[in-house]
C-alpha cells in the first residue's frame, strides 16, 4: 500500500480532515497528516468488522501493542499504517500518551461509555498541530477539539456556542498548522462535500473555525 492507497482510504474514511489536509501545501506534510488520519481510521474501522465487543477489545489490544515498535523506531514490516506513522512520530517527535489515550477511549466506546471528546478529538488534533508546526501549540487547539468533537457526536449547539471561545485561543496558531484544524469549522458532518469545501475555504481565508 503506497501513500497513494493510505490517501484514497482516509478519503473514503473521513472526508472532512481529507479535505482540510488538501489546505498543506507541502507533499510531504500532507502526507504525514495523512497516515495519522489513517491510524485513526483503522481504529473507527474495528467495530463495523467484528460483532462482539471482546473481540473488537482484542484488536485494539493489539494496536496498542504495537505503539511499542511505533515509539521505539521499529516500523512492523509489511503493515503500511504502521511503517508510515512509525515514520511520522519519529521525524515530528510526537508523544505516546495521546495514541494511548485514543486506543483506550475506543475501548470504552465498544463497552458502552460515553464519548472521550479529549482522547478521540482533541488529542488527535494535538499532534497534527505538532506536525505542522512543532511543539508549543498544543493548548491553542484544545477547544477547537471539543468543537470538533461536539459537532461529530451530535451536539451542534454545544459546537456552536464553543467555537467564540475555540478561535480566541487559535488566534496564536501559526498559519501554516490551521488545516490540523480546520475540519472544526464542519459542524454539520451530513452537509454535501461541496458544501464543505466552501466552508474550508472561507475558514482558511480567515483563520477561523
Amino acid at each position: 500500500m503506497s501513500e497513494v492507497d493510505l490517501d484514497r482510504d482516509v478519503r473514503q474514511a473521513d472526508i472532512d480532515r481529507w479535505l482540510s489536509s488538501r489546505f498543506v501545501a507541502d507533499e510531504g506534510l500532507r502526507a504525514d497528516l495523512i497516515a495519522l488520519y489513517a491510524f485513526e481510521s483503522e481504529l473507527m474501522a474495528i467495530p463495523a468488522r467484528v460483532t462482539q465487543p471482546l473481540l473488537a477489545e482484542m484488536r485494539y489490544v493489539w494496536w496498542g501493542e504495537q505503539m511499542d515498535g511505533v515509539f521505539a523506531g521499529v516500523a512492523r514490516t509489511g503493515h503500511p499504517v504502521l511503517e508510515a506513522l512509525t515514520d511520522v512520530v519519529s521525524r515530528h517527535a510526537l508523544q505516546r500518551a495521546p495514541f494511548d489515550a485514543l486506543i483506550e477511549a475506543h475501548v470504552g466506546r465498544v463497552y458502552g461509555e460515553p464519548h472521550d471528546l479529549d482522547a478521540f478529538y482533541v488529542g488527535p488534533m494535538q499532534a497534527a498541530v505538532r506536525v505542522l508546526a512543532g511543539p508549543g501549540h498544543e493548548a491553542a487547539v484544545v477547544e477547537a477539539g471539543r468543537v470538533r468533537g461536539l459537532a461529530q457526536t451530535g451536539q451542534a449547539d454545544q459546537a456552536k456556542a464553543l467555537k467564540s471561545a475555540a478561535n480566541r485561543a487559535l488566534k496564536g496558531l501559526p498559519v501554516a498548522a490551521f488545516p490540523a484544524v480546520a475540519a472544526a469549522a464542519l459542524t454539520r458532518p451530513d452537509a454535501p462535500e461541496f458544501l464543505k469545501r466552501l466552508r474550508l475555504v472561507a475558514a482558511s481565508l480567515r483563520g477561523r473555525i
